[in-house]
């Protein structure tokens, strides 16, 4: 069972890539936060392996981070959860974010994730909580940060504030990481909202 693949990036898609090891091309799905930390096709990468075996086909999904890997692992774990939906999971938030969610209990936060319903974000808290603690104090990851759940409580407010005025909860939360993604520091909810709402309106 392959737990781990180096090699030259063949071929670079949004979700899968091709990785050519002395001759052989492995093809690997990845989620999109090993997507943004992947060099250009042609360079070398190393990817932490999940190896899904199954009797018409097996399947390589590939993370960046052995953190995003064993998350993985842990989702696919729980009933109803399989692989194309822990890896859009994955996709949409961080996995220290999805670690302190489970562990926290954060059901609204979890619920904010596409394709995560409440009955879904339920069973994770339920089959996960434990796990997820575990894991955060084997990675040194701090189970509360207060800084990090006023930063959460501040977005989750100004998202509220963007669905109201009329704007798509998924437009709104991607205006809001790209905010993130190009400021420095933590900003107030007024400023969250003016750069969002800048983003927005084009």
């Amino acid at each position: 069972m392959i737990a781990l693949l180096s090699g030259k990036i063949a071929y670079k898609g949004i979700s899968h890539i091709v990785v050519d090891t002395q001759g052989v091309g492995y093809r690997v799905f990845i989620p999109l936060a090993t997507f943004y930390e992947l060099p250009e096709a042609g360079e070398m990468v190393t990817l932490h392996i999940h190896t899904s075996v199954k009797e018409d086909a097996i399947h390589l999904f590939g993370f960046y981070t052995l953190q995003e890997r064993d998350l993985f692992q842990l989702m696919i774990s729980v009933s109803g959860i399989g692989p194309k939906i822990a890896m859009g999971i994955l996709s949409r938030i961080s996995a220290r974010e999805l670690l302190a969610a489970i562990s926290g209990g954060n059901l609204a936060k979890l619920i904010t994730v596409p394709g995560v319903g409440k009955k879904m974000a339920e069973r994770l808290i339920l089959e996960l909580k434990e796990k997820a603690i575990k894991k955060m104090a084997a990675d040194q990851i701090p189970v509360t940060d207060p800084k990090q759940k006023l930063t959460e409580m501040i977005r989750e407010d100004v998202l509220s504030a963007l669905v109201n005025l009329g704007y798509k909860a998924n437009a709104a939360r991607d205006a809001l990481d790209k905010v993130s993604r190009d400021t420095e520091g933590e900003l107030a909810m007024d400023q969250l909202l003016k750069k969002a709402l800048k983003i927005l309106g084009g």
